[in-house]
């Protein structure tokens, strides 16, 4: 009996011990997929970037000749410099083996490389809406986990209905109204903030920091406005689903204060939504909001983006929106990595 016992254990533990290997392999099988989700992802913006913008009605060699009337060797040698007298098979070809090692193109108006342009304007466009990401993530972030907790209540009420207004509300209007009210001026409230740009170009030093400080308050206030209602919201809906477990209710039999149950225990199980909404606004920190820019004469990469498609200016409008489509394309793969350090039922 005891020799048929130990026979039947012996031919029961590789099948236990089976879930614990592919427990072990299917993290790596996890990461594979969704690195090679993002690489399809990526090929599948350059394609379209390429194609998607020659839509655009225009002639970017009028615009390279200003206007003037020019001869058709002239426009002959305009086409052949920027490679538009290839067919477009080949012109796509050429694209993607450059954008391959990092070549985006040559700008048609700025003649500089579309690379070039992108770096100098990127930490104008970080500056901005980096500083609007922490605040408004934070801000809406407190409010989410505040207003769950006390689901039903005045603060509740009032905070998720300013912020549906506020969500609702377009950013270019916004900013629009507080440029009216708060840089021209309105009796009695006197111009406080500078209608536009970045600096006035005047001041050195800690001056210079301030003067940076000061253009930066409206287009900040105007995204954190707008942005800041969309993580409470999802905050607010992730912990709500949370409050009525189990656990929950365990823990508090066990005395412990209401704050400690929602700090360590009902916040940290209703991460994942608000982190996806992060990793997605992290991506789009690098884009930049292209109407606030416009707005507000930031000189980042939205505003950098409407100047080029109104040409149209092919190559940097394609450069740009394969790297705005990047950044989120890479913020999300990162969430998705990170999943299942907040829970390991994911990726197993």
């Amino acid at each position: 009996m005891s020799s048929a016992t130990g026979s039947a254990a012996e031919e029961r533990a590789p099948a236990a011990a089976a879930p614990r290997g592919r427990t072990r392999s299917a993290y790596p099988r996890y990461v594979a997929g969704k690195l090679g989700g993002a690489v399809v992802s990526l090929f599948a913006v350059l394609v379209t970037s390429f194609f998607l913008f020659r839509l655009i009605p225009g002639d970017p060699v009028k615009f390279m000749t200003g206007g003037r009337p020019v001869s058709a060797e002239q426009l002959a040698v305009y086409k052949e410099e920027f490679g538009l007298d290839l067919p477009l098979w080949e012109q796509f070809t050429d694209y993607c083996g450059k954008a391959l090692t990092g070549d985006l193109g040559t700008s048609y108006q700025f003649h500089a490389p579309v690379v070039d342009k992108i770096t100098e304007a990127l930490p104008n466009t970080l500056l901005l809406t980096g500083t609007a990401f922490v605040l408004y993530t934070a801000l809406g972030a407190f409010l989410g986990t505040r207003s769950a907790w006390r689901n039903g209540g005045l603060g509740d009420r009032l905070n998720t209905g300013l912020a549906l207004t506020l969500y609702s509300i377009p950013s270019f209007w916004l900013g629009l109204l507080l440029i009216i009210v708060l840089s021209v001026g309105v009796d009695p409230i006197p111009g406080l903030f500078p209608t536009g740009g970045m600096e006035s170009g005047r001041e050195e030093g800690l001056a210079h920091v301030l003067d940076v400080a000061h253009h930066l308050v409206l287009p900040v206030v105007t995204l954190v406005a707008v942005e800041y209602g969309q993580t409470l919201l999802v905050t607010r809906s992730a912990l709500l689903d949370e409050m009525g477990s189990d656990y929950l209710t365990t823990a508090r039999a066990k005395g412990l204060r209401d704050d400690l149950v929602r700090r360590r225990h009902a916040v940290p199980n209703a991460l994942l939504p608000t982190v996806t909404l992060v990793f997605v606004n992290l991506g789009r920190t690098v884009a930049g909001v292209i109407l606030v820019e416009t707005v507000f004469s930031w000189p980042g990469l939205g505003g950098l983006f409407y100047q080029a498609l109104s040409v149209p200016d092919l190559p940097l409008v394609q450069g740009l929106f394969f790297v705005f489509a990047a950044a989120v394309i890479l913020m999300n793969t990162l969430a998705d990595l990170l999943y299942p350090m907040l829970d390991p039922r994911v990726g197993r």
